[in-house]
């Protein structure tokens, strides 16, 4: 099985961008989808995660309000909406799965991961 992000560009502040994130390959099956970003030189920060099974979404505090995680399990398919985007929210946008219940925020966990997609915000 591969992930596959994408839907990464450059926006201005205050705009928004829909990341998806593909499974390919054999039958997909996963507990937790995360997504996850990435500035040059610190470490992959969490972003939100959605249960598979359940659709039971978690988001860190920085994007609360704004992101909104979600799934489509007919199509093996996760997306990351993002709106009033801020130059802040600059990165690599990761996803990554998980095949079985972990603590979902620590990214050391996560089995499968995408390639990522770079989002720029301009203020």
């Amino acid at each position: 099985v591969q992930l596959q992000a994408s839907g990464g560009g450059l926006v201005q502040a205050g705009g928004s961008l829909r990341l998806p994130c593909a499974a390919s390959g054999r039958t997909f099956s996963s507990y937790y989808m995360g997504w996850f970003r990435q500035v040059p030189g610190k470490e992959r920060d969490f972003v939100a995660a959605i249960n598979w099974y359940n659709g039971t979404t978690y988001y860190a505090d920085f994007v609360k309000g704004r992101f909104t995680i979600s799934r489509d399990n007919a199509k093996n398919t996760g997306y990351l909406q993002m709106n009033s985007l801020k130059p802040e929210d600059t990165a690599v946008y990761y996803c990554a799965a998980a095949l079985y219940a972990i603590h979902y925020r620590q990214a050391g966990l996560y089995d499968l991961w995408g390639q990522g997609t770079l989002v720029t915000v301009s203020s």
